[in-house]
Order: structure tokens, then sequence, then C-alpha cells
């Protein structure tokens, strides 16, 4: 399993796994921090000029989780992470990657108060790159709005705070391992969706409002939004698979079997194995309908009408070209084969 401990800068991440090592029996210390830093030894400049953070790097969110899953695979037991997460769509993709490998993620935040965080950070020295100091506690500084926005969001309903603004390293250990052992700090919810280990059959089913919008849906577990469906089981029909993922995933029981739209052979991309997608023609919902939606929170976290203009910054590109696609089809009441997204035949 892992303990993952968040909080901003200067919330005292360090000092507390320090001295969770020593209380955790069979842990180890695993810094996502080293990672970036051996990003930049990796990346072309020019790469890394793009972004002003390593963890807007989609490389660091996959090797974060290639290499917590690698030292667990080794070492076994616990690995103690102390690292900042403030943004909700990198945290899921993150604990969603662990998640599909079986890894059991225990989030803790930890909730100094603001004028103690600060009065902290305005302390905090560097004595091997004095002439980082201040680009450090700036960086600090900057930080903490986002913290408390998040804290006050999403992260404050996800992971169990503690409240470190009084307590030594120690006695904040203390508390996690309390938290631990009580049952408080919980294992995360997130969806656990298996990688796969070889090429998958898919099945999508688009949904309509009465304006022709077509319903999207934010996933958890993985970065950028989505049509209702999953993977076909095996011996399952796939417009049958599409009407099961779409009543688990959003409530809505479809009435009639959906009609084919296209068909998209997914190129292998490494980690992906690629396989068919099948997108259905789901048919319009009512407005009472959509407003009754039940989304589960452990897998879904949102979902909307959009254009098909507004999709297009909405899904990834090679989702978007199939549903792009798939509207033609709609359009001309017929069925399109594709080859990543591009009509072949």
């Amino acid at each position: 399993m892992i303990v993952w401990v968040n909080g901003t800068f200067g919330a005292g991440k360090t000092s507390t796994v320090r001295e969770l090592i020593d209380l955790i029996p069979n842990s180890t210390l695993y810094d996502p921090e080293l990672t970036g830093f051996g990003l930049r030894n990796l990346l072309p400049h020019k790469r890394l000029a793009e972004v002003d953070d390593f963890q807007d790097l989609p490389i660091w969110r996959r090797m974060v989780v290639d290499t917590a899953a690698a030292l667990l695979a080794e070492l076994g037991g616990v690995l103690v992470v102390p690292m900042t997460l403030l943004r909700q769509e990198y945290r899921d993709e993150v604990f969603g990657g662990l998640a599909s490998r079986r890894i059991a993620v225990h989030h803790i935040v930890l909730t100094p108060e603001e004028t103690i965080l600060r009065a902290r950070i305005a302390a905090r020295e560097e004595p091997d790159a004095p002439e980082a100091e201040q680009r450090v506690r700036q960086w600090s500084y900057d930080h903490v709005e986002p913290y408390l926005a998040a804290l006050g969001g999403w992260l404050g309903a996800d992971a169990h705070r503690v409240d470190n603004s009084r307590l030594t390293p120690r006695e904040t250990a203390e508390a996690v391992v309390a938290a631990l052992d009580s049952g408080a700090a919980a294992p995360c919810s997130i969806v656990q969706t298996p990688e796969p280990r070889g090429e998958t059959l898919a099945a999508g089913v688009l949904l309509f409002d009465d304006r022709d919008r077509v319903l999207l849906v934010d996933p958890t577990y993985k970065p950028g939004w989505e049509f209702p469906g999953g993977v076909v089981e095996q011996g399952e029909p796939p417009a049958r698979a599409g009407i099961r993922e779409v009543a688990e995933e959003i409530g809505i029981t479809l009435e009639a079997v959906p009609r084919l739209l296209v068909v998209d052979w997914e190129p292998p991309r490494h980690p992906g194995y690629g396989g068919l997608r099948l997108l259905f023609d789901g048919g319009r919902i009512a407005p009472d309908t959509a407003r009754d939606l039940v989304l589960p929170g452990s897998e879904l976290r949102g979902w909307r009408f959009a254009t098909e203009a507004e999709a297009a910054t909405m899904l990834p590109p090679n989702r978007y070209e199939r549903l792009r696609w798939a509207l033609r089809a709609r359009e001309r009441g017929t069925v399109l084969n594709l080859e990543a997204g591009v009509p072949v035949g």
C-alpha cells in the first residue's frame, strides 16, 4: 500500500515522512520530486521550457505510477510518499494508475493554519543552495492560495486531514499512524480499472439532448472527457455492453438496442494496447431524465452536454476524431469504418 502525504510547500511533509518511516514497519520513502529532477536531465530543454512545473509533464505522472509500483514489487511493505498534488485531474491520473495495479492509496493532507504556514515559509532556508532561497520561498507563497482552494474543495473531501499547526514532526507522524490504524484514513475509493494486457474491445454510447448536443462524462481515473461506455466483457455483445455501461455509469436504462455508428481501430501506443472502439447512437434523452443523472463518485466526477466545437476542446484528439465521424455517420444514416480515427474502405 501507499501512504501519500499531501499538503502545500512548507506544510511539513518531508519532516513528517521521515518520522513515519520509523513508525511504520517495513516502509520505504519514495519522493516523486526525484523523478522530476531526473527528467530535467532526460528531456530536451525545449520540452522542459513548455511547462512551469514538472507535474505538468504527462511522462512525470506516468513515471510516478511506474516507479511506485516497481518499488513495491521489489521491496514489498508500505511506500510513504511526500508529494504536493493540488490539481484534481493529476491526483485522479496518478491514483487511478495505482488503483489499476491494485495498489491501495491512503491519502493524508497536512493542514497547518495559514498564519503558521506562512511563518514557516518565511523562515525556510536552503543551506545547500542559498542563491535559490528567495526563489523557493516565493514558489511556496505562490502555492498557498491554490492549496487553500483545493482544501476547500476536492482535496478536503478526498484526503484525511491532520492539523499539524502545533505538532512536532514526530507528533504529526503519530497522528497519521493513528488515523491509519483506526481506519479514519481509509484507502481512496477511486475506481480500479485493470490495465489491459492486450488489445481490447470497447463500446461507447452517444446520448443527445433536444439541441443535439452530445453527453460527455469526466472520468476520475484518466485525463480528458469521455463518452459513457467501457470495455466489453468476455462473451458479451458490444451493443449490450454499451447499454450496461450507460446504466452503471449514469443511471439511464436504454429501452432499445442502440444503432452502430463507427468502428474505429485504435493502434497500440505505449502504455496502451489499442483495439477496436465502437460508438453507438443511444438517441435523445428527455430533459427530466438528464436532471436525474446519478454519477458514481469513485468513477465519474462530472457530466455535461457539449456541441461538436466544445467537444473538440474537451476530448483527447483520438476520441474527438471518433466523435466527429460518428456525428457524420449519424447525419447520413450509415456506419463508418475507421482506422486511427480516419475513414477507410
